[in-house]
């Protein structure tokens, strides 16, 4: 459905606050900002922060949602003859390859990272996160096999899949953070994805194999 002028507007609106508050964060820190100064920044109301952003650290992380599924999306879309794990890394790969900032192969990764380390409240809904991650892709992976809900294969298998992706993901932010240029970072995340595969299992990576398209 096309996207209607009041939609839009909120879109872009919305949109509008949270680059206004990034800006501030990375300048200042996170806890040196407050909502009224970004209302101020951006011009709106503080109320009209909080009806597009319920909580301050809803700002830092405003593409929230689409990384706490996209494991989901990945083991969903993979093709048949594929397990689970391999879809994952398959699609970390490939995102990789392309020096991608889906996976903080960018400029700037390393002063985002630096914002979350000083900031507490940060550090606890990164970990909320991953969390999420992990159930998100445990119940996928309940779904796709048919597992009993008291069945607990697909939690350790959720563990193991999001084992790879947090490892990497925590191993660009350091290697971000010291200075390496994206591209370079790249190849060598390319050889860590082969380490970490060759690190899990067979039965890990036989998991969930697609049967059928």
């Amino acid at each position: 459905m096309a996207e209607g002028l009041r939609e839009r507007k909120k879109r872009q609106t919305r949109q509008y606050i949270s680059d206004v508050a990034t800006g501030m964060f990375m300048e200042r820190g996170f806890d040196a900002v407050t909502i009224a100064e970004v209302a101020e920044a951006a011009d709106v109301s503080v109320n009209t922060v909080y009806n597009y952003f319920p909580a301050k650290e809803d700002l830092f992380f405003d593409r929230s949602k689409g990384v706490m599924d996209r494991l989901s999306r990945f083991v969903r879309g993979r093709p048949a003859g594929e397990s689970a794990a391999a879809a994952v890394l398959r699609e970390l790969r490939e995102e990789v390859e392309a020096v991608s900032p889906r996976v903080g192969l960018m400029e700037g990764y390393d002063q985002f990272m630096r914002v979350v380390h000083g900031a507490p409240t940060l550090k606890a809904r990164l970990w909320y996160m991953q969390q999420e991650i992990h159930l998100n892709l445990e119940e996928t992976l309940r779904e796709e096999t048919g597992a009993a809900a008291g069945d607990p294969m697909p939690g350790l298998m959720a563990g193991q899949i999001g084992w790879v992706h947090q490892s990497l993901m925590g191993w660009i932010a350091k290697e971000m953070l010291a200075g390496r240029k994206p591209a370079e970072a790249s190849r060598d995340a390319l050889v860590l994805l082969d380490e970490m595969e060759g690190l899990l299992g067979e039965k890990v990576l036989n998991y969930a194999v697609r049967t059928t398209d």
